[in-house]
């Protein structure tokens, strides 16, 4: 598992035993919209990307038992993620994210699709401009993982 990874699951479990509980035993984990920003933001935005994926995709890192728990860890993932960021002291990169979480639950309420390029967007926007073959791989593995 790279360190990232460790990371994510190191401060969920921490959490909670049920977190502990759903790590997966063999995880698959590949940063995607972390790449897009600078390196600091990493840890903040692949834990608030692996909240997205618990509520709408494949979680690279976590099985939850059931939906339920899938959703909970998710909003856990969201909060952790969002801590991280404001760790940081910039209030900048939490209202981005924070309107990202927000404008993801709206489109997939009303089931539209595309929030691939808002996470992209938003990433981009956070740092300096990673390029189109980053942007292109981040949105080719963000379809991967929604299934």
């Amino acid at each position: 598992m790279n360190a990232l990874a460790e990371q994510i699951a190191e401060h969920a479990t921490a959490e909670s035993p049920l977190w502990a509980a759903s790590l997966r035993p063999d995880p698959s984990f590949e940063p995607v919209f972390s790449p897009l920003a600078p390196a600091e933001l990493a840890l903040a935005l692949e834990t608030i990307y692996e909240g997205y994926l618990l509520h709408y995709g494949d979680s690279r890192l976590f099985a939850p038992a059931d939906r339920d728990t899938a959703l909970l860890l998710g909003d856990a993932l969201y909060a952790q993620g969002l801590v991280h960021l404001a760790a940081l002291g910039a209030t900048e990169p939490v209202r981005a994210m924070a309107e990202l979480i927000s404008l993801c639950a709206q489109q997939r309420g009303d089931e539209v699709d595309g929030d691939g390029e808002a996470w992209a967007a938003t990433a981009e926007r956070l740092g300096a401009g990673a390029g189109a073959d980053a942007r292109r791989l981040a949105l080719e593995a963000h379809t991967r993982l929604l299934g």
